[in-house]
């Protein structure tokens, strides 16, 4: 089938091992099934996420090795993915991509297949360039997330609502970016993107402290949302162990169905731990999907005043549009709200 192709695009997930080590094996796998087909002319493009130098360094060598050389014989390119799932307002060819070639001759091969399907290209002058522009992107919204997850914290500890300060910050028409805070992050790119960076830095002698930091804030906000939810439920006279739980939404963001990374699923885990019944409902996810380390035998709970009044508490963990929220404001005994969708009233606690 490769024969008939000019083109092949390597766009495959870019995992951590447990380790938390960058697993390329994907990548890996997947060229050298494709070597074997390879032919003279062909182009080949990698668009998953990884850390500067793995075209140059992990593909090119492979390439080589079969008496392929990029620039003479064929053309190898780095041109990493951008979406935004849920986000009505871009499609694929109108989101600017970059690209960057192993020589001159490469990119300019790799625009002339790119540009019949994008409006706009940005190419660069190197494919370790276009990698640490994908981490670059990535690492700027873990960090700010983590920044304002913090903030949280702060804000909370003191009786402030960091809502509303951001609201009022954001009104600053120069030097701000508004980012909203969570029960943690979620998906498979910004919780393990930065990673690669700080892995392969290492090599250079380099500590990327900021981005483990970011990191660790974020990785610990499921666990204050849990604490929050045992506070809450103990100024009511009521234990976590025993209490029956809803998770409101179990995708990692608003309006879709990917569960991948969701903190909404591990708080579930953290709120079984410590005894609870816990139960979830998310209309883009009716059954709990399979995962490595997770394991529920649940369906998602339809919601109606009856169903929402039996839980003892709920946590809005992933706010969908599809939620109705006066519905769940009327009936629910204790709402857990992660998001910052309700004013604080008696049933409302933020984390």
């Amino acid at each position: 089938m490769t024969n008939l192709v000019d083109a092949q695009i390597i766009c495959v997930p870019t995992p951590l091992d447990k380790h938390h080590q960058p697993d390329l094996s994907f990548v890996i796998n997947t060229v050298e099934s494709i070597l074997p087909h390879f032919r003279s002319g062909q182009l080949m493009s990698l668009e998953s996420t990884t850390w500067p130098g793995t075209t140059d360094e992990v593909l090119e060598p492979r390439l080589k090795a079969r008496g392929f050389t990029p620039g003479i014989n064929c053309a190898l390119v780095y041109s990493p993915e951008r979406e935004d799932p849920g986000n009505a307002n871009f499609q694929t060819a109108d989101i600017p991509k970059v690209i960057g070639g192993s020589t001159d001759h490469c990119l300019k091969l790799g625009i002339s297949l790119y540009q019949h399907a994008i409006q706009t290209l940005v190419p660069v002058s190197s494919t370790k360039v276009a990698e640490m522009t994908k981490l670059l992107e990535n690492i700027h919204r873990a960090v700010n997330i983590g920044l304002v997850n913090e903030m949280k914290i702060v804000a909370d500890k003191m009786g402030i609502n960091i809502h509303e300060v951001i609201k009022a910050a954001a009104t600053k028409p120069f030097g701000f970016v508004p980012y909203t805070p969570g029960p943690g992050l979620g998906g498979h790119c910004i919780p393990i993107d930065p990673f690669y960076l700080t892995w392969k830095a290492k090599e250079y002698g380099i500590n990327t402290r900021f981005i483990e930091l970011a990191g660790e804030i974020n990785h610990y906000m499921p666990q204050w949302v849990v604490q929050k939810t045992i506070d809450a439920l103990n100024e009511r006279q009521k234990s976590v162990k025993g209490s029956k739980i809803l998770i409101l939404g179990l995708a990692y963001k608003k309006n879709i169905d990917d569960t991948r990374e969701s903190p909404a699923v591990e708080i579930m885990a953290l709120l079984q731990e410590k005894g609870a019944y816990v139960e979830y409902s998310d209309p883009h996810v009716p059954v709990f999907p399979q995962k490595r380390d997770y394991r529920f035998d649940l369906k998602s709970v339809p919601l109606n005043a009856e169903s929402i009044s039996i839980f003892d508490c709920v946590v809005l963990a992933t706010d969908h549009d599809g939620f109705d929220y006066e519905l769940l404001l009327k009936h629910a005994q204790l709402v857990i709200d992660t998001r910052g969708k309700f004013k604080i009233m008696d049933n409302i606690v933020n984390a």
